[in-house]
């Protein structure tokens, strides 16, 4: 990929379009008053999604972005616990009857850093106050360095059916640069662990960008990690934002790669599995073809959440815990990302959202063209604008930033159907831009 268009649309600023508006664009005009009356509006038919967030972690990872925090003590997490079942009765109580659930996710943080008993204990009361189905995906995140034989056989009893393992990466140098060091022998037991217990389905997180990274340590760690064959495999480039994760000021900025060198080390990746029968996801997920995800995007059905890419249709999610997104049918909430204000709002009685978004009719047309190209690489404008009941050439002619996309030839447009060339995946973010209103924030020069 040519210099200049990566220097020109890789702009670290763009956001990864999960969801649309994008946090940034949330208003404290949302808040616990609106939550509640969202929540009641619920259809009780309707299948929803958990996300549980948990905000502690047993030792910080310099490159992390999301809202954590260290302990070795089981007090803070205790205390967070009871918190979090007060909230979850709460919601259950604003929403009408047992909500069916088909997925639940456990995130953080390090959701294992509860322990044994007490994750019992929440399962047990996730499934007192809402309707599980019986092909529920329950899923969680594991850090391989804290996680014990009595956890596992834990996660197997509560109905945990898909482990994410951070990696990152597996070089040693890499490693100790971000506050990371974690061997190949612990992942591999955790996995084996895993699947010996019936939690067959595997997710790994492998990071390019970090300090010290090259295209041979990224493409050495990607085989190591498919030696364990797992089902999928997210491939994050780093974001350094030190102004914003204070934690990330320990990392050496002089020893971080370029946009150039971040582009080839993203793609030695990319075909390492792609050479090993992986399906490219998107833009930054891999998945073993009978995978949820691979089938899904064959399908024409693959979504986009808080978490990436995924195969989950219900249009609500739910979100549980500190700095916490859900979706509900009018608009996005997120919660108190403070633990301290988290507990104060759930102790008065009140739901802990502290911001969130109530959707247009025009933002649900441009998430909507913004999902299928983060999706598919391509959107076919004109439909989804019939879809909507928008006119698309009014949309489309105030899509400035498309002209350039076409013309830098990372695009093709035809009669209002976009499609991002492959060799250009990697600026499917700058392409999505080009429909969000609310980016005069971030111009593109």
């Amino acid at each position: 990929m040519q210099t200049s268009l990566l220097n020109k649309y890789c702009d670290a600023r763009l956001p990864w379009y999960t969801i649309y508006p994008t946090v940034p664009d949330f208003s404290a005009t949302v808040g616990a008053k609106t939550c509640e009356t969202w929540l009641r509006r619920l259809p009780p038919d309707d299948p929803v999604s958990l996300y549980i967030h948990v905000p502690f972690c047993r030792a910080i990872c310099w490159y992390c972005g999301f809202p954590t925090s260290l302990t070795r003590s089981e007090r803070p997490i205790r205390k967070y616990l009871a918190t979090l079942h007060a909230e979850i009765r709460l919601v259950a109580e604003q929403a009408p009857r047992a909500l069916p659930v088909s997925d639940v996710h456990f995130g953080g943080g390090t959701p294992t850093t509860i322990a044994p008993a007490d994750f019992l204990a929440l399962m047990a009361l996730l499934r007192r106050c809402f309707a599980f189905s019986k092909s529920a995906t329950i899923a969680i995140e594991i850090d391989p360095r804290a996680f014990t034989a009595e956890m596992v056989e834990t996660l197997q009893v509560a109905g945990v059916n898909r482990a994410s393992i951070g990696v990152q990466s597996f070089d040693g140098v890499v490693q100790r640069s971000v506050n990371r060091v974690q061997s190949e022998v612990q992942t591999a037991s955790v996995v084996e662990s895993l699947r010996q217990h019936g939690i067959s389905r595997i997710n790994f997180d492998l990071l390019f960008g970090l300090p010290h990274q090259t295209v041979r340590s990224c493409v050495d760690s990607t085989r190591t990690a498919l030696a364990m064959r797992p089902d999928r495999l997210a491939v994050f480039g780093y974001a350094h934002v030190p102004s914003y994760m204070k934690r990330q000021r320990q990392i050496d900025e002089t020893a971080l790669p370029d946009n150039l060198a971040r582009a080839e080390q993203a793609a030695a990746i990319a075909d390492t599995l792609v050479s090993a029968g992986y399906r490219q996801i998107g833009l930054d997920h891999f998945a073993l073809p009978n995978d949820e995800l691979a089938l899904a995007q064959k399908a024409g059905q693959l979504r986009r959440n808080s978490l990436g890419y995924s195969a989950d249709t219900c249009k609500t999610v739910i979100g549980l815990g500190p700095s916490a997104i859900g979706r509900l049918r009018e608009g996005y909430v997120q919660n108190e990302s403070a633990t301290a204000s988290y507990h104060q709002h759930i102790q008065a009685g009140r739901p802990a959202t502290s911001k969130g978004y109530c959707l247009s009719p025009e933002d649900r047309l441009r998430a909507a063209i913004i999902e299928r190209l983060m999706c598919d690489l391509q959107a076919d404008v004109p439909a989804i604008c019939a879809a909507h009941g928008f006119d698309p050439i009014p949309l489309l002619n105030s899509a400035d930033r498309l002209g350039m996309l076409a013309e830098d030839e990372i695009v093709d447009i035809e009669e209002g159907f976009i499609r991002v060339k492959q060799e250009h995946r990697f600026l499917v973010r700058a392409v999505a831009a080009a429909f969000d209103t609310y980016l005069d924030r971030i111009p593109i020069n």
